[in-house]
């Protein structure tokens, strides 16, 4: 059942580089149907998920290539559920939103399909090297889509991309092969390092912190977190819109997932002995990256800013590692993918339409007669989602991640509410000179968005609306989960036995 996730679109991609004298038109519609066939399977096999089930299910597990441990293990829990819906979604919306006159349709679609498949692969891998393999298959067509299809400094930004991502493979790959050689497990199967008589935990702490350290650097780089952060933001500028979905909707989330299944998930030790080291990590991201889209006027640099202090929120909360805590991590996964998808989408086109990006140039967006209203007021749902108002999926998702942060890391968690309040000042600002200023020139007699391009970005704008008011959804698949991979810090751990020494008495 969940490999269809996985081969459906590559033999679709296939068919579209095979095929003689393939329409662009064709090509488009069938990576479409492809696309949205599989949101259809995904969302049934959510139907058919148990919540209250910790372990995987519709687990698929042959023994591939023995010599090398490497079996095909996949495996759906409620860690990666969410985000294989989001990546259906976004992918289905990134392709929508393409140009109709892409050029090099028969290669441009085939790698939109390609990365729906191997991000999909990394979300339901349970074998370490089945998992870098599906990690590493984004990274060539991502590359490509940039150096091809992005702006004018395309280059530099796909090469930078490029040798970011793949040290961060490097890394983690070296750390997996560290983990079983040390371990002598007899494959990578998550399942057999962690039940092993010789598992992770049995390491002497200063081998399971070095190996971690590998981790934690390799997928830093990926979420990324400050000082590994500065591939993103040129990425996001010269990236065509429907990529820059892309990338910040789902990419980024295979970081952030990558640490809570493989940090958290296997070093539960060592990540307690550096947990306060990350919630200052994470604080340090939060205000690099609110201070400095403060500062932007290109309005898709201050998103792309704005994503590095969101994943800061995520790094707290896996450094405290509270089950609240936790289980509001995955909600801010899924938040952040569908609020930053919306943000690009309607960015790009404001782009489209005025031809501009800088805060400065365009003004009066909200102009009922010669702006963009539909979609300036669409923006502002999503700027609002960001900032954490309450009755929007942000405002959930922050919420947990601060409750179950403070009680762990109190400071940490105030300085990091501090920056939800930048999040207010820089979005405020860009909403008051880009919607609610004076009409610039090149706001006047703007062509008319089409229901092609309005479509996606209201559908966004429902589901986080949608999110907001009924967040017990994601709550409900996540919760069983989270609170299997939490662990009790030693403040916890120490609080709970004062509480239950005062009930004896």
């Amino acid at each position: 059942m969940l490999s269809v996730l996985i081969w459906i679109p590559l033999l679709a991609a296939l068919l579209i580089v095979l095929w003689p004298n393939l329409s662009p038109q064709l090509s488009r519609q069938i990576s479409l149907l492809t696309a949205g066939g599989l949101l259809v399977w995904s969302l049934i096999l959510a139907r058919l998920f148990d919540p209250t089930v910790a372990d995987l299910q519709m687990v698929e597990h042959i023994t591939w290539i023995q010599p090398l441990g490497l079996n095909y293990y996949l495996g759906v829990d409620g860690l990666s559920l969410p985000l294989v819906i989001i990546n259906a979604l976004l992918v289905a919306i990134a392709i929508w939103s393409s140009d109709l006159d892409i050029s090099r349709p028969r290669l441009y679609y085939p790698l939109l399909l390609i990365i729906f498949a191997g991000v999909a692969g990394t979300f339901l891998s349970s074998n370490l090297l089945l998992f870098i393999l599906f990690y590493e298959v984004e990274l060539i067509p991502l590359y490509l889509l940039i150096a091809i299809w992005g702006g004018k400094n395309r280059g530099y930004a796909a090469t930078k991309f490029l040798l970011y991502t793949a040290v961060s493979g490097l890394l983690i790959l070296a750390a997996f092969l560290g983990i079983v050689w040390l371990t002598k497990a007899p494959d990578f199967d998550l399942d057999t390092l962690i039940t092993s008589t010789l598992g992770v935990s049995a390491l002497p702490l200063t081998t399971q912190l070095i190996l971690l350290g590998g981790l934690v650097i390799g997928f830093g780089i990926k979420i990324p977190v400050v000082p590994f952060h500065t591939w993103l933001p040129d990425a996001h500028v010269e990236a065509s819109t429907p990529v820059s979905v892309l990338l910040a909707g789902v990419l980024l989330k295979l970081g952030t997932y990558g640490l809570l299944r493989f940090g958290v998930g296997l070093f539960p030790d060592a990540w307690n002995a550096i947990a306060p080291y990350v919630a200052s990590w994470a604080v340090v991201s939060v205000l690099y990256g609110a201070s400095c889209a403060i500062s932007q006027k290109d309005i898709k640099k201050m998103v792309a800013y704005s994503s590095i202090a969101h994943m800061g929120y995520i790094i707290l909360a896996f450094a405290a590692a509270s089950p609240i805590s936790l289980l509001g991590s995955v909600m801010q996964m899924v938040s952040h993918g569908l609020i930053s998808a919306l943000l690009f989408l309607t960015v790009g086109v404001v782009y489209k339409k005025s031809g501009s990006r800088d805060i400065d140039v365009i003004r009066g967006l909200l102009n009922p007669e010669r702006g963009l209203p539909l979609i300036g007021s669409i923006m502002i749902v999503a700027v609002m989602a960001s900032a954490g108002i309450p009755g929007l999926v942000g405002f959930v998702s922050e919420f947990l991640v601060f409750r179950g942060s403070m009680e762990v890391f109190p400071v940490q968690t105030l300085l990091c509410m501090v920056g939800t309040g930048l999040t207010s000042v820089y979005f405020l600002i860009m909403i008051n000179r880009a919607f609610f200023g004076r009409l610039s020139e090149s706001v006047i007699n703007l062509p008319r968005v089409q229901w092609r391009d309005r479509i996606p970005a209201i559908a966004l704008a429902v589901i986080i609306t949608f999110l907001g008011l009924q967040p017990t959804i994601l709550v409900k698949w996540t919760e069983s989960t989270t609170s299997a991979l939490m662990y009790k810090p030693p403040i916890v751990a120490q609080i709970e036995s004062n509480v239950k020494a005062i009930s004896l008495n």
